[in-house]
Order: structure tokens, then C-alpha cells, then sequence
């Protein structure tokens, strides 16, 4: 595990942004990129996660594929959750191959893919 402060973890998470492919990343508009230490109480129900699971990322809004055209919407939400992932990573450079990995997952799910999609193109 690898413990680093928020100024640090945002500056990787910027950086894995940057790293996304400029086609995609350019098309990301109104969304919100936020962290937190860990899912609220509320994210766990709603998702229904047992006590033994966690989230590294989460995407909050409506996806681009279900939006019909319309443009009037709040703005959409991906939460990294710091400590899961620095739980999960042995160094610098592994937290933001994990972080990289989560919000490319996140950004994809605000396309529209869904899990089964997301795997598919991660292999």
C-alpha cells in the first residue's frame, strides 16, 4: 500500500486524464472528476455492495448513448476513491496505473459501455 496526499493524487489523476486518447478525453464535457476516501453509505446502497466489497471509481450521470440529443443536464459525476486504490497499490507508479485504469473504466461508462463492453476492449 502506498500512502499519498491529496495535491499528489489529484496530480495523477490529471496526469492519467492528459493519457487518455485526445479523441475521447476531448469529448468529455461537463463532468465532474472528484474523490473520495471511500463510497458514501448512500453509493454502497444504492449499488448494493455487500461489506466486503469496494469501488475504485465511480461514473454518476447519464450516459452520452441515453441522452436522446438533449443537452439540459447536471453535470456528471466520476469519483476516484483514494483509499481503495492506494490500498491496492504497492507504489507511485502502480497508483496511477490503477488510477489511469479506473478512470478510463469511469469515462467509458459515461459513453455508454457497459461492464461487458468494458471488459471486452480491456482484453
Amino acid at each position: 500500500m502506498i500512502e499519498v496526499d491529496e495535491p499528489t493524487f489529484q496530480a495523477l489523476i490529471d496526469k492519467a486524464f492528459d493519457s487518455l486518447p485526445e479523441l475521447h478525453r476531448d469529448k468529455v464535457q461537463n463532468v465532474a472528476i472528484v474523490t473520495a476516501d471511500f463510497p458514501s453509505l448512500e453509493q454502497r446502497e444504492r449499488l448494493k455492495l455487500r461489506g466486503d466489497q469496494t469501488l475504485l471509481g465511480l461514473y454518476e450521470g447519464v450516459p452520452l448513448t441515453q441522452r436522446q440529443g438533449r443537452q439540459a443536464f447536471m453535470p456528471d459525476v466520476i469519483t476516484l476513491f483514494r483509499l481503495p486504490l492506494q490500498g491496492m497499490s504497492a507504489d507511485e507508479d502502480s497508483l496511477y496505473e490503477n488510477i489511469r485504469h479506473t478512470l478510463w473504466h469511469e469515462v467509458a461508462h459515461y459513453y455508454g459501455l457497459d461492464h461487458d463492453k468494458i471488459h471486452e476492449l480491456e482484453q
